[in-house]
């Protein structure tokens, strides 16, 4: 694959990423920060600029930081993170009333969703501002 192509195809989904993760800021049952970081992961591979730009962010930066360089999350992150989950499921699961098989469905989703997430690994240090 010709690098231009393969730079333009890394843009395209980065920014694409970069959207469901801005859209999930808003939306509850949308994860922002999954998003976020193969948005990052794709600016990387494409464009420094852009990588920079989202490593620097005030709202998600330092979290994107601290996944890239250690790939570790604070516990105040997951525990937020894990009250979106628990609140938008619950939601989803009341507006589903009457539908069991569907609401056992998004129960055990969103019990992998939380399994995972405690699984990541803890750290409170934070990687400098990327300044490349």
């Amino acid at each position: 694959m010709t690098r231009n192509l393969k730079q333009t195809i890394f843009i395209i989904l980065g920014s694409f990423f970069f959207i469901l993760g801005s859209i999930g800021v808003l939306v509850p049952i949308l994860p922002t920060t999954p998003f976020m970081i193969l948005a990052a992961a794709c600016f990387a591979e494409s464009s420094p600029r852009f990588h920079k730009i989202l490593l620097n962010n005030r709202w998600f930066g330092e979290d994107l930081r601290r996944w890239e360089c250690h790939k570790t999350m604070k516990r105040t992150t997951k525990k937020r993170a894990s009250w979106v989950i628990v609140f938008s499921f619950s939601l989803s699961i009341g507006i589903l009333w009457g539908h069991p098989i569907l609401q056992l469905l998004l129960l055990c989703t969103a019990l992998i969703l939380l399994y995972f997430l405690w699984k990541i690994a803890e750290s409170s240090y934070d990687c400098d501002r990327y300044d490349n």
